[in-house]
């Protein structure tokens, strides 16, 4: 992992905030399984046990706002509130026995998407104080590594537990994975403090700043926008999945777990890798890389070959999180403290609200197109963008090199290119 990696796991507030990731990960990506096949064992339903993933990523529409909330308060106390309130709420669940009651699911699910995004901008806040700038491209990838490898081992025990127990024991343990959770956080060593508010500020106008500070910032908004393209390209990418599996390689569904369990493999060797190449590669290149690969990938799934089935699948996942750790740890060190939580999360909003709308259209797509086209459209489009992005980043004569820290870019007002992330 390099020596950068071992530093980040050597710090103590860095190494007790992804021990929260990975605690509070597992409980979320089990209940991201259950919460579907709860609803569909109570009513029988197929579309209002997909809504369940749709509740819970509804909340991002208004990302921008609930950011604000992160940056009017402490971001400490809110993050280890937001789980401890979490924790309680979930145990409503427990009552959920019938498809009548059904809504209750929903009601905490919709909460969960605001707790989600509010504790992701408080922790863009909380990450960019408490760890060295020089460390956050190392630190983002292994969260990103955390994530990817608690959704290979926590859906199969979610949907153990489910089927042994019933999904109130889900309800449990993600209940019991937030306090876990917030007490971790609550051990951070942060100093903060009480954020001031200008005089006659409001709530539209202090949402809008986050918007204001992407856009007035080239290479942050350059990023932004090229981590939602790609994620666009990757909801219809996903949407295509099953074609993909029956129409091209002639396998039963059940075939979508492994390639999902693959390309969650080439995901943490991703996160693994991020921190040593951002330090090598400017932001631009290295984004423009990962696009690339998973452009090819996703092409190359027109071929019926199960073996280049499975290797697109790595490549997809070894490609994908590139843009969302470049983008989310230049905003973590490009932003001011003051604004990072509505910034962090109205780019979360503008990467992540792409692929839920993507997934949509991609599924109405495939009934119409023949599927090998579909990929092969698609994987073109990644490949072109990440052209498109190489060829901005020689243009604009990025330069390999030592992330500066944020005072100094602070200080000199500069905003280098060579400074570099959700289901």
């Amino acid at each position: 992992m390099g020596w950068a990696a071992g530093a980040v796991l050597r710090d103590r507030n860095a190494g007790l905030y992804l021990s929260g990731v990975v605690v509070s990960g597992f409980g979320t990506s089990a209940m991201w399984l259950a919460a579907g096949i709860w609803v569909k064992s109570l009513t029988g339903s197929d579309s209002l046990a997909a809504l369940t993933t749709f509740a819970m990523w509804a909340p991002m529409l208004v990302g921008p706002l609930l950011g604000t909330v992160a940056d009017r308060v402490r971001r400490r106390p809110l993050l280890i509130w937001t789980n401890l309130v979490m924790s309680v709420l979930l145990l409503p669940l427990l009552a959920l026995d019938s498809a009548a009651r059904v809504w209750i699911l929903f009601a905490v699910l919709t909460v969960y998407g605001v707790s989600w995004v509010v504790h992701d901008a408080a922790e863009a806040g909380l990450v960019a104080a408490a760890v060295d700038s020089r460390l956050l491209g190392d630190f983002n990838g292994l969260r990103m590594t955390a994530n990817e490898g608690m959704k290979l081992i926590a859906p199969l025990a979610g949907a153990g537990l489910f089927a042994r127990f019933g999904g109130q024991s889900v309800a449990l343990l993600d209940a019991a994975s937030f306090a876990l959770a917030a007490w971790i956080f609550a051990l951070l060593r942060v100093r903060e403090e009480r954020p001031s508010r200008a005089a006659g500020a409001d709530w539209r106008s202090d949402t809008a700043e986050g918007a204001r500070y992407l856009w007035r910032s080239p290479m942050l908004r350059q990023l932004v926008l090229a981590g939602g393209a790609l994620m666009l390209l990757a909801g219809l990418n996903g949407a295509l999945t099953f074609a993909v599996t029956d129409k091209v390689l002639g396998h039963s569904p059940a075939f979508v777990g492994l390639l999902y369990a693959v390309q969650g493999v080439g995901s943490v060797l991703s996160g693994l890798l991020a921190g040593p190449l951002l330090r090598r590669l400017p932001e631009r290149v290295f984004v423009a890389a990962g696009i690339g690969v998973f452009g090819m990938a996703v092409g190359l799934r027109a071929l019926p070959y199960d073996a280049t089935a499975l290797m697109c699948s790595a490549a997809i996942g070894l490609g994908l999180p590139c843009a969302l750790i470049a983008a989310m740890t230049a905003v973590q060190r490009e932003t001011p403290a003051a604004v990072l939580g509505r910034t962090a999360a109205t780019a979360n909003t503008l990467i992540f609200v792409p692929n839920a709308v993507s997934l949509a259209v991609g599924a109405g797509l495939v009934a119409l197109v023949d599927v090998r086209v579909l990929v092969v459209v698609v994987g073109g489009a990644g490949v072109g963008l990440g052209l498109v992005l190489l060829r901005s980043a020689r243009g604009r004569g990025d330069a390999c090199g030592v992330q500066p820290s944020r005072d100094t870019a602070s200080a000199t007002d500069t905003r280098s290119a060579s400074d570099a992330n959700p289901a």
